[in-house]
């Protein structure tokens, strides 16, 4: 009697283990996404995830420990599980190596401070990943209205060198580079060069831009209502931030998707630069030996 008892529980046990299990693990479609990168575009819908400056943006935050997430569409729009390492092994430390592509994962999912995880135990991946874009152009056109209203253009400054930088006040990545562009507006300015940033925020939003301006001291020409058309037309994709130089002659002479490095930027700047430099050098030397022979002829 006391077997059948015993082995009675042993059932059970097994039983409610298996039902449990069963209960939190689900088979999911989505696509594998940087948990931080996704959410530096307003719409998914209307900016899909998976270009060039994405994937830049995963690779920088793998780096730094952060992981990646499953973003499974429904009709009320997205839902991201963060991927946790399970019965799937990775190629890597992490599922980075997958991102963007569309997968299939099966796993159990836990939620955790409104948070939603899944330990990945199959995966198969559906399709192979996004292309980089290709910049349609190396013509700088873009006109844009300033924080008065007024409508401004990059055709206004031909003849300069200009740092247009795409950004926006709810992307998190773009405030870490604001302090080396007023830097280089500061350095570069007597030079000819002038910063613009074009901003994703809409008129609407003018304050909220005035406030990120008075807090991160800004101290270049600001621009509102930079679409992503805008974006992928000056071939840097979609996601923000990104940054183009324009020569003199209007023309898009370097791109950089994602965060600036403040050192690559004024090596492409002085690249830019140094001939008219030189050139100008030189004249002041030509000049002054000429002041000096006319002094040394007598009177």
């Amino acid at each position: 009697m006391i077997k059948r008892i015993t082995l009675l529980f042993i059932l059970l046990f097994v039983f409610l283990t298996a039902f449990s299990y069963s209960q939190n693990t689900v088979k999911l479609k989505g696509q594998v996404v940087c948990s931080v990168c996704w959410f530096e575009a307003k719409d998914r819908k209307k900016t899909p995830y998976g270009n060039a400056a994405d994937v830049k943006c995963a690779l920088d935050c793998s780096e730094e420990g952060l992981p990646q997430a499953l973003a499974v569409e429904d009709e009320k729009g997205f839902t991201l599980y963060t991927m946790e390492l399970g019965a799937f092994k990775p190629k890597g430390k992490d599922f980075l190596d997958i991102v963007p592509n569309m997968v299939e994962v099966e796993g159990e999912v836990r939620t955790e401070k409104d948070k939603r995880f899944i330990k990945v135990n199959s995966l198969r991946v559906l399709n192979e990943k996004v292309a980089k874009p290709v910049p349609v152009s190396n013509d700088a056109i873009l006109a844009l209205k300033d924080l008065t209203g007024a409508q401004q253009s990059l055709v206004g400054f031909k003849g300069r060198v200009v740092v247009l930088n795409f950004w926006a006040t709810w992307c998190e990545p773009c405030k870490k580079e604001m302090p080396d562009l007023s830097s280089i507006q500061n350095d570069y300015a007597a030079l000819g060069v002038q910063v613009i940033g074009a901003a994703g925020d809409e008129a609407a939003e003018s304050a909220k831009v005035l406030r990120f301006i008075r807090e991160f001291k800004i101290n270049f020409p600001v621009w509102l209502g930079a679409a992503t058309t805008d974006m992928e037309r000056f071939g840097v994709g979609s996601v923000l931030p990104a940054t183009v130089i324009i020569d003199r002659d209007g023309k898009i002479a370097w791109r950089e998707i994602g965060i600036i490095k403040p050192d690559v930027l004024r090596k492409e700047l002085d690249k830019i630069l140094l001939p008219k430099v030189t050139e100008a050098t030189k004249v002041a030397k030509a000049e002054r030996a000429k002041t000096k022979n006319t002094s040394l002829v007598p009177a």
